[in-house]
């Protein structure tokens, strides 16, 4: 029988089941190497983690070029530093036809030691308008407390401009006295954004104004020693990263690099354990005969015939989903199968010449099974058995498509029954949608290729037609 490394090696099939397998694998290993292995609860499930992200963008690589990209300006080295002052400058070239999605101004770790510091946050238009952003004065010491203060140190506070009516005033009045035009509070409320980042036309349209923009923070405070130690703007993108965001704000291409390790290791542990399990049964009835096989083909068929997917879905319904129950449940149905494979191989190997000699030099039936019949059949259940990873591949995602998965990590399932639950095909999201489903595919192509390079080692006969016909 041929090497099944050597009929690996030797088709296209193999080889390019190989390189996928190992940029899966390394793709994987940089994800666990890269990202905490509790990121689902405490990034992925976590909105105020996304609070500042643009939502349901496409990917950055699919915009024209015109789009404004995402950008966080962060006020980190004062350009001015005082007694009772401290300004802090940070610059935007603005050339995009787009204005930002949104505007967040996020204020954290502000220490003081008497009187607690106002901050305001100013933007400055390469036309010389200037309007106020935010505001921001946190609260005074309370009684139980002892200097120095500290406010919005767990949490940073963030501040949505076009939520705030003095913002939209403000833009209206100044836009109406530079330009002359008739700007209505209402108007600008729908769209602060693109007010900001526009001037008004002679027709009375919004034209993009394109330049440099100034935005200033100035921390008024009463003792040197008042700070802030964490000040930025979010510019929410039009676009955004290598796949785009979820309606959530979520990176899309992180929750696509996490759904890498956890679909491969669902459908290794869950190919591994039902092989194992499945080939044993088989392997031991086979030789054994008699009321034991008996016994393990009675549960066999019993197995083999219950309905699975509604019993996954019931048992998976009825406790908590988690990534070891979808394994168990994933293996407790999908043994029968190759044991009944097996087995038939296994009656006509133990009548063989080689196995009468071992029984009559006095061998157990575990050292003939172990080193007479399980070697002849290893290659069909390494075939077999790699089959079996893209159905549990398939199992899981479909299980966390109907909302029956772990909610605690994404998966490249569960990010479909997101997208689906959130009618983003029927809104046009296809980035949230194509790359999920193409993933799970290439994932299934792959071990299907790798199983399909492996029939000359399992079919010797299909060896020897193709070294004819080559």
């Amino acid at each position: 029988m041929l090497s099944p490394y050597r009929v690996v090696l030797d088709s296209w099939q193999g080889r390019a089941a190989l390189i996928l397998l190992i940029l899966m694998a390394a793709v994987s290993l940089y994800t666990l190497s890269s990202y905490p292995l509790d990121y689902g609860p405490r990034v992925w499930n976590n909105p105020s983690h996304w609070a500042e992200y643009p939502k349901a963008v496409p990917p950055a690589w699919s915009s024209s070029g015109l789009s404004f990209p995402h950008t966080i300006l962060v006020f980190e080295n004062p350009s001015f530093l005082g007694d009772g002052l401290v300004v802090y400058e940070k610059r935007l070239r603005y050339d995009s036809l787009e204005p930002p999605s949104g505007i967040t101004v996020k204020i954290g770790g502000v220490r003081f030691q008497s009187a607690p510091p106002i901050i305001e946050v100013l933007m400055i238009r390469p036309d010389g308008i200037e309007i106020s952003l935010a505001t921001v004065s946190p609260g005074g010491p309370r009684p139980d407390e002892a200097p120095p203060y500290l406010r919005f140190g767990d949490q940073p506070l963030r501040v949505f401009p076009a939520s705030s009516r003095s913002v939209q005033v403000m833009a209206a009045q100044r836009l109406s006295q530079v330009y002359g035009a008739e700007i209505r509070e209402e108007d600008v409320s729908q769209r602060l954004e693109q007010y900001l980042f526009s001037r008004p036309s002679m027709e009375g349209r919004l034209e993009p104004l394109k330049g440099e923009y100034l935005f200033r923070l100035l921390l008024y405070r009463q003792d040197p020693a008042d700070g802030v130690g964490e000040a930025s703007i979010v510019l929410a993108g039009s676009v955004y990263g290598f796949m785009g965001t979820d309606t959530l704000g979520r990176d899309l291409a992180q929750g696509l690099l996490f759904g890498f390790p956890v679909s491969l290791s669902i459908g290794l542990l869950a190919a591994g354990v039902t092989t194992f399990i499945g080939a044993s049964l088989g392997l031991l009835g086979g030789y054994l005969g008699g009321r034991v096989d008996q016994l393990i083909q009675r549960a066999a068929d019993v197995t083999a015939n219950i309905p699975l997917l509604p019993i996954l879905i019931l048992l998976a319904y009825t406790f908590r989903p988690g990534l070891i129950l979808i394994i168990l449940l994933l293996t407790l149905f999908s043994w029968p199968g190759l044991t009944i494979l097996t087995r038939s191989m296994v009656i006509q190997l133990r009548n063989s010449a080689l196995v009468d000699a071992a029984k009559s030099i006095g061998a157990g039936y575990l050292r003939i099974i172990a080193r007479h019949i399980a070697p002849n059949v290893a290659p069909y259940i390494l075939g077999q058995m790699i089959l079996s990873i893209p159905s549990a591949i398939l199992a899981e995602a479909g299980l966390s498509f109907l909302g029956l998965g772990d909610p605690q990590i994404p998966t490249w399932g569960s990010i479909l029954e997101q997208a689906f639950r959130t009618g983003a095909v029927f809104v046009g999201y296809w980035w949230w949608v194509v790359p999920p489903g193409l993933l799970i595919a290439l994932t299934s192509i792959s071990f299907i290729l790798l199983a399909l390079s492996l029939e000359p080692a399992i079919n010797p006969r299909l060896a020897s037609r193709r070294r004819r016909a080559a």
